[in-house]
């Protein structure tokens, strides 16, 4: 088994709901290399976006976590109660001229927007000052900067190779705070990271393209880019994400060997049937020293 002298990991659910089956992939995918590589693994919880958030749901999420023997090695931290560290960063970016305050509306971007990898690409209107009469409804970052990585933001994660993605042509100018108050997640997450000391980031797929605007800020915020590994996300008969959006079952607590065998099953894992008839502690003892995640490269979904 290799051995690092610093690994920190984390899992990092949103509480909108029940641990579903993909979520549980992330976590379990997390802690395998996490311990794997004899290190930390923490839990956070990203309930910045307090309106989504369902009441009970983070507890709901702890609990189910403990069901299969995955027990965080430090406290938990809640997103919503460290805003005072994303003002911070805001004022950092505010400072060095990266941000600026927007006054657009939802309706007027999409109306004038070209379409990008996520929706409409900003088209930089309030960049060099809010039109007169309009007030700054939220907070921008500029993706034309020199500095850090102007052009292409390029990393190459663990699974899926070599990314690349061109933010301003791609995304635009993105939200950092919005215009309710609430800081956006891209800020959060790397402040979060930083602050946790995260040294390797294992989540879904899904987060990929947001990868590159966290490593921008990374670089304009001057802090350490962790390495990042992004696991296929489980998805239905139709080809959709397991989500509550789309009614994904909450993951059965009750039955956690056969629910944990899937999940190292869907990970490409090759789990011996005989573990189907012990307990929870010897499969994660066994996943981890036989964590092979190469298994999975270049993998975006797999049906669950």
């Amino acid at each position: 088994m290799p051995s690092s002298p610093i690994y920190r990991g984390r899992f990092a659910p949103s509480p909108t709901g029940p641990l579903h089956f993909g979520s549980l992939v992330a976590a379990v995918g997390s802690y395998l290399d996490a311990k794997h590589h004899h290190g930390t693994w923490l839990v956070r919880m990203e309930d910045i976006d307090t309106p989504r958030c369902v009441p009970g749901a983070a507890d709901d999420i702890l609990r189910t976590l403990a069901a299969f023997g995955l027990h965080g090695d430090a406290p938990v931290i809640y997103q919503s109660r460290r805003a005072a560290a994303y003002e911070q960063a805001l004022h950092t970016l505010q400072a060095n001229g990266a941000a600026y305050p927007c006054g657009c509306t939802r309706k007027e971007i999409s109306d004038s927007a070209l379409l990008g990898i996520e929706g409409a690409v900003y088209p930089g209107t309030c960049r060099h000052g809010i039109p007169a009469g309009r007030e700054g409804r939220a907070w921008r970052v500029r993706t034309d900067r020199t500095l850090p990585c102007r052009g292409s933001v390029k990393f190459n994660d663990a699974l899926q190779g070599r990314i690349t993605q061109h933010l301003e042509s791609e995304i635009g100018d993105f939200v950092v705070k919005r215009a309710d108050g609430l800081f956006a997640y891209q800020l959060a997450v790397v402040v979060d990271d930083a602050h946790q000391g995260i040294t390797h980031v294992v989540r879904g797929a899904d987060l990929l393209a947001s990868t590159p605007r966290q490593i921008y800020l990374q670089g304009l915020l001057d802090l350490p880019m962790p390495h990042y590994m992004h696991l296929p996300v489980a998805v239905n008969e139709a080809g959709e994400k397991l989500s509550k959006q789309t009614l994904a079952s909450p993951v059965a607590a009750t039955q956690p060997v056969k629910t944990l065998l899937r999940v190292l099953e869907f990970m490409k894992q090759e789990p011996p049937l005989e573990l189907a008839g012990g307990d929870v502690q010897a499969m994660l003892d066994w996943a981890v020293k036989n964590w092979h995640p190469e298994r999975l490269n270049g993998m975006r979904t797999i049906p669950a």
